[in-house]
């Protein structure tokens, strides 16, 4: 077992916690409240979830249903953290697109089976990427938009699309949010060894097979984050998705 859950558990976690908020409210960050209801949140939804996971994949429609509601949350969070107005929705096309190919592919091709216990895991690590790569992609890229309007009005001038001046503007920046994944891509094995890697070990995988399963999900994580990433940046330069002007 990799942790003992017991009282020493609970008040490491919480001196954890309160120092990540003292540090970022030292600092000035901005952020150290954010911070508290994070990891208060996690706690909370860590056990339900643990609580309902056992009877969840025990049935194919609760099953799909827990998996809608993953996307759901996905969806709301990306969108509110890219923008504050009625177009954070959009959301749900980039996330989209990045994961269900993918996951589709997976069940068609038989490499993970209809079953809760292995559908869950996987699909919610490739919409926690999908998720992290449009929140990246679409904040820098809106954010940029805003810093250089001016090359943007001056691509228009010279006769460029609208679309197409936002694209030479937001393309270098939304790429960005790839970097994490190719970074923990890379350096997998050699400075990280990830949580699907750790999890087989612990419960009793070669370290083979362990090897094989994580690669598999760096790959397809990717895979969805390069779609994700590309969606969201389209939308950004048709438009569709915005901030509303300072």
């Amino acid at each position: 077992m990799l942790l003992t859950v017991n009282v020493t558990f609970g008040v490491v976690l919480a001196v954890l916690l309160v120092v990540a908020a003292t540090v970022a409210a030292v600092a000035h960050l901005g952020r150290a409240r954010e911070i508290v209801v994070a990891g208060v949140r996690a706690a909370v939804q860590l056990a339900a979830v643990s609580l309902v996971i056992g009877w969840v994949v025990r049935s194919v429609p609760l099953l799909l249903g827990f998996l809608l509601l993953m996307y759901a949350v996905a969806v709301w969070t990306a969108g509110r953290r890219i923008t504050g107005n009625r177009t954070w929705w959009w959301a749900w096309l980039p996330i989209a697109a990045g994961v269900v190919p993918v996951v589709a592919a997976l069940l068609l091709t038989g490499l993970v089976p209809l079953k809760g216990i292995a559908l869950i895991p996987v699909t919610g690590i490739l919409i926690g990427g999908g998720l992290t790569a449009t929140v990246l992609a679409g904040r820098r890229a809106l954010d940029e938009l805003g810093l250089r309007r001016g090359e943007v009005e001056a691509g228009m001038a010279l006769g460029l699309l609208d679309r197409d001046a936002r694209l030479e503007v937001a393309r270098s920046p939304a790429s960005d949010a790839l970097v994490p994944g190719l970074d923990q891509t890379r350096t997998v094995g050699v400075v990280t060894l990830p949580g699907a890697f750790v999890g087989m070990l612990l419960g009793g995988a070669s370290p083979v097979l362990a090897g094989a399963v994580q690669l598999f999900v760096l790959v397809a994580l990717m895979a969805v984050q390069a779609v994700s990433v590309s969606v969201v940046l389209e939308l950004v330069a048709r438009g569709r998705l915005y901030r509303d002007p300072a």
